[in-house]
């Protein structure tokens, strides 16, 4: 079967300035960049034009086994595991120095007949700089204690320091295998403990202790004072409202009209794109295609459920599965390109306020006035009117929320339980609202809608980072939207108490008292 996967795809799958002469022919690489995969032959292979038979090719693989490409077939594929490496031995004649075209025609599973078409210039056999090439590591072994000493020694001789704290840690190095590359050591950020907090959620119920990692004074306490005053009022209520992760593909046509008629045709072939993406995985669960048009382009954002984990790298890989079936199925598709920038990975936008991205989440609270007045010694109707002001400042300075500080508490939370925190970008999006009650209460509510979270996969399972998550029972599966639960409500907490430092004139003197506390 001949699957199309457009060329701008599969030029990812050639390692560029990989090609070399050589002592008995010459050689280039190819990384696994698509998804797990088999390679069960070689069609045809054509260098500069002239044809190379599949005997003349060998392949090296990471571990250092070499493997004859003739005895490759559908019977005895050799596995190509995504982000893994092989090295393409090829005999002949050397190749001469310039730029060179490749034609490679390659039987795979699960994608069929691929055709990989690149150029690439000789590189000589001259050691590249130091400055470039000089991190000691290893293809296969490179979390062992060798390697790892390796890059530490290499450390201390490059720069002349000799570091200390940061080359000293109470794990194996292989426990970060997939998360950090080159890896050298730790970054110790001090973790204080907030809370209990009363969290009276569907998911989260009861009281947990909330581990926060920071460098910044008063954050734990500022963040305490607004629990405590919440367990008070008889906890936060918090709710999971909508839950999605997005990858935005986006085609280019002759024209607009043809771009109209190729959304028509993906809004009437939504069963099919739905089968092709969730095959990828037993996690990841299309529940929609919206599209929308600009001139001859078309961007579709694909968004999914993705059970516990944040889900990134899940949905590209179903996306990708997606697209491959339309680039396939329709005619007249001139470009494609897997992500527009329209999911807005690790970007604040307004399309992730209104459509959900992670996963869209309220915590609301009621604190009687006398309560409020006598441990924060502010009224409801001053934090009310700061908040209102607020909103207008917020809307002047064009802010993605017109909260106080939701960053703060998401950042500590986000490093001390494995989070990726480049998704501070748009988790921080909050909006708060604020009323008193007839009784002249405060209620107040802050949405996150944009929380992208995850209790496994990614960073969730190093030591440190999964015994926070254990300490509010919150790793592994099923555990995903009480931690979000949990999460508001620390924001919430958050909000709280500096909007009353700020309304009570107490802002500077807090942060002046916890200075000299801590000197």
């Amino acid at each position: 079967m001949f699957r199309f996967l457009p060329n701008v795809l599969l030029k990812q799958l050639y390692n560029r300035n990989s090609l070399r002469n050589t002592a008995d022919g010459f050689s280039f690489s190819l990384k696994n960049r698509l998804a797990d995969a088999k390679f069960t032959g070689l069609h045809r292979a054509l260098i500069d034009g002239q044809e190379y038979s599949a005997d003349l090719f060998s392949l090296e693989t990471e571990e250092g086994n070499i493997v004859q490409v003739g005895v490759i077939s559908e019977e005895s594929p050799l596995a190509f595991p995504l982000r893994q490496s092989v090295r393409v031995r090829a005999k002949g004649a050397p190749l001469t120095e310039g730029t060179h075209s490749l034609e490679i025609t390659l039987q795979t599973e699960p994608f069929g007949t691929l055709k990989l078409k690149v150029e690439d210039e000789l590189q000589n056999q001259l050691p590249e700089p130091r400055t470039l090439t000089g991190i000691p590591r290893s293809a296969v072994h490179d979390f062992t204690v060798e390697v790892v000493k390796s890059r530490q020694q290499y450390l201390r001789e490059f720069t002349g320091t000799t570091p200390n704290h940061l080359t000293h840690y109470s794990f194996e190095a292989e426990a970060v295998k997939g998360n950090c590359e080159n890896f050298i050591g730790v970054a110790q950020v001090p973790i204080g403990l907030a809370g209990p907090l009363l969290v009276n959620g569907e998911h989260a119920q009861g009281e947990y202790l909330i581990p926060m990692a920071t460098t910044e004074g008063t954050l734990v306490a500022s963040y305490n004072r607004g629990m405590k005053l919440i367990n008070k009022s008889g906890g936060v209520k918090c709710t999971v409202q909508d839950e999605g992760m997005q990858r935005a593909p986006v085609f280019q046509l002759a024209d607009a009209r043809a771009a109209r008629d190729f959304v028509r045709w993906i809004e009437e072939h939504q069963a099919e794109l739905r089968f092709e993406a969730e095959v990828t995985s037993d996690y990841a669960k299309l529940r929609y295609v919206d599209s929308y048009l600009n001139g001859r382009l078309a961007f579709l954002r694909f968004g999914y459920s993705t059970g516990d984990a944040a889900g990134q790298n899940m949905v590209s890989k179903a996306t990708l599965a997606a697209c491959t079936w339309i680039l396939h199925q329709y005619e007249g598709i001139e470009h494609f390109y897997l992500e527009s920038n329209m999911a807005t990975d690790k970007k604040p936008s307004q399309i992730n306020v209104l459509k959900t991205r992670g996963r869209r989440v309220t915590a609301e609270i009621l604190i009687p006035r006398e309560l409020l007045v006598r441990e924060l010694q502010v009224e409801p109707e001053t934090l009310d009117r700061h908040a209102r002001i607020g909103h207008v400042g917020s809307w002047l300075a064009g802010t993605n929320n017109n909260g106080l500080h939701s960053v703060n508490g998401l950042a500590a939370l986000f490093i001390a339980t494995g989070q990726d925190v480049a998704c501070l970008a748009e988790s921080s999006a909050a909006i708060t609202f604020s009323e008193i009650t007839a009784e002249g209460a405060l209620y107040a509510s802050v949405t996150l809608p944009s929380l992208v979270v995850g209790t496994y996969g990614g960073g969730t399972g190093l030591p440190t980072q999964r015994e926070c998550l254990e300490l509010m029972d919150c790793y592994g599966t099923g555990k995903v939207n009480k931690l979000a639960e949990i999460t508001a409500g620390v924001v919430a907490a958050g909000e709280l108490s500096l909007a009353a430092a700020i309304s009570s004139l107490d802002w500077v003197s807090s942060h002046e008292a916890s200075r000299k506390f801590i000197s």
